[in-house]
C-alpha cells in the first residue's frame, strides 16, 4: 500500500534533513491529572477494526507537495523531526517510497475524486458506498485520511477494509495471546493523506502549519472542531478558539509520548487511554 497518488506524480521532491527549532510552549501552571485524562479522551481515536489507537510501527517517509520546494522540505522535515523526538520511527533513507503524503491545494475536491476513484482504502475504512462518498468530502481548511491496518501476533497484517481483499495465503486469521491484558494484536497506519486547501488558509504562517499538519500525521485525532482544554496546536483552526496561529506545545509532545510508548497489544482501549495518559502526566510534571 506504498503507491503514490497519481495527480501528485508530477509534483513529488525527496525530503531532506529535518532543521526546523523544537517545539516549546508558553509557561503554564502545573497540569492535573484530570485535565490530562481529559486531553486524551478528546484525541484518542480507536480503529474500526481492533478498537485500538493506532500509529506507525513503520518508519515514516513524509512527502510534501504543492508549494515552493523550501515549504515543502520544511514541512516533511517538521514531521520527521518531531517523530524522532516522541519516539516514532523514522525512515531515513533519501529514496522511500511514501507513506505520508501531504498537498496543498486550491482544488483538493478534486484530489479526493481522484483517491475515491483509483485507491479508495486511502480514506479509510467504509462500510458503504455512502460511507465512502462521505469520507471523500473536504469539510476542513486541513484534513487527514488514515488507512489502517491489523498486525497480529505473528507480524502480519492487514489492510483494515469493508472491501473484499486478496490473500494468497488463504484466510487471514489475527493470531493472538489469548490474554486478557495483552493480546498481541496491534493497530498501525498503512498510509496517511493530508490536504490544506490553500483558499482557506490565508494569514496563517509556514511554521503553525507544519505544527499542525505533523501532529495529524502522528495520530489520529477524534474532533478537529473542540477546543481542547490545554495549549495544544490543534485549536488552531477549531472555530471558537483564541489561537490563530500557535506551534506545538508541551501537551501535544507528552501526549504523543504515550503514543509512542503505549503498548500497542493492549487488549483494551481504555488500558491504551490510561497508559497514555500517565506517560504524558509525567512527562509534563517531569525536569
Amino acid at each position: 500500500m506504498t503507491r503514490i497518488i497519481s495527480v501528485c506524480a508530477a509534483l513529488l521532491a525527496a525530503a531532506g534533513a529535518a532543521a526546523a527549532q523544537p517545539a516549546q510552549s508558553p509557561p503554564r501552571a502545573p497540569t492535573s491529572p484530570e485535565a490530562v485524562v481529559q486531553f486524551v479522551d478528546n484525541f484518542v481515536t480507536p480503529t474500526h477494526t481492533t478498537g485500538k489507537v493506532a500509529r506507525w510501527e513503520e518508519g515514516i517517509c513524509p512527502l510534501t507537495v504543492g508549494q515552493q520546494p523550501a515549504v515543502t522540505k520544511f514541512v516533511s522535515d517538521r514531521v520527521k523531526q518531531i517523530a524522532a523526538l516522541v519516539g516514532a520511527p523514522v525512515n531515513s533513507s533519501a529514496t522511500c517510497t511514501p507513506n505520508i503524503e501531504i498537498v496543498f491545494s486550491r482544488v483538493p475536491q478534486e484530489l479526493l475524486d481522484n483517491i475515491h476513484a483509483r485507491q479508495p482504502d486511502y480514506l479509510g475504512y467504509a462500510e458503504s458506498g455512502a460511507d465512502i462518498k462521505k469520507l471523500a468530502t473536504m469539510t476542513k481548511p486541513i484534513q487527514a485520511w488514515y488507512e489502517t491496518q491489523t498486525v497480529d501476533l505473528r507480524g502480519m497484517g492487514r489492510i483494515d477494509s469493508a472491501r473484499p481483499q486478496e490473500n494468497p495465503n488463504g484466510v487471514h486469521v489475527a493470531r493472538s495471546t489469548g490474554n486478557h491484558l495483552t493480546d498481541g494484536v496491534r493497530s498501525t497506519f498503512a498510509h496517511i493523506v493530508i490536504v490544506a486547501d490553500v483558499t482557506k488558509l490565508a494569514g496563517y504562517e509556514a511554521g503553525p502549519l507544519a505544527d499542525y499538519i505533523t501532529m495529524l500525521a502522528l495520530t489520529q485525532i477524534n474532533s478537529l472542531d473542540t477546543c481542547q482544554p490545554l495549549f495544544s496546536i490543534e485549536n488552531m483552526l477549531a472555530k471558537g478558539c483564541e489561537a490563530k496561529n500557535g506551534k506545538l506545545t508541551d501537551n501535544d509532545i507528552a501526549y504523543l509520548r504515550g503514543v509512542y510508548k503505549m503498548a500497542g497489544d493492549k487488549k483494551l482501549l481504555a488500558n491504551q487511554q490510561n497508559e497514555i495518559a500517565s506517560v504524558m502526566q509525567k512527562v509534563l510534571d517531569g525536569p
